[in-house]
């Protein structure tokens, strides 16, 4: 989901606007669930030199903004831009991710505990893709 205008984006998310940033977004909206070795390579393409730590701390503050989400799937890290909630499932064999839609209607009311008020929740759902089922079942 490509941000209308990046710039907008961040300016809403009191964000200062980089080149590095806007690249990011950017790179994110054609490549969800990007690592940060896939982002390096398409930022860098758009951009030329960028260092690893400086999209580090892109991401980082891309996450802290609300802007991105980091999707803690196993190593390496993934990440997708914010849009509609929605859960993610990730094949146990070879890694591959794909978004699962949520129905909200079926989801229960969370109760408010521990003094919390939940305003996010994340399910990430493991298992066997299809390919990795016939490899398994089929050597």
């Amino acid at each position: 989901m490509l941000p209308d205008d990046p710039v907008t984006a961040l300016r809403g998310a009191s964000l200062r606007v980089t080149k590095q940033r806007i690249a990011v977004l950017t790179a994110l909206a054609h490549h969800p669930h990007a690592d940060v070795d896939l982002l390096g390579r398409v930022v860098r393409e758009d951009l030329g030199s960028v260092s690893t730590q400086a999209l580090y701390d892109v991401l980082t503050a891309l996450t802290d903004a609300r802007l991105v989400r980091r999707l803690d799937t196993g190593h390496p890290a993934r990440f997708e831009l914010r849009g509609h909630d929605h859960d993610h499932v990730v094949c146990r064999g070879c890694g591959v991710l794909a978004d699962v839609e949520r129905d909200n209607s079926a989801l229960p009311h969370l109760p408010q505990v521990h003094g919390f008020r939940v305003d996010e929740t994340e399910v990430l759902h493991r298992g066997l893709c299809p390919r990795c089922r016939t490899r398994v079942h089929h050597p």
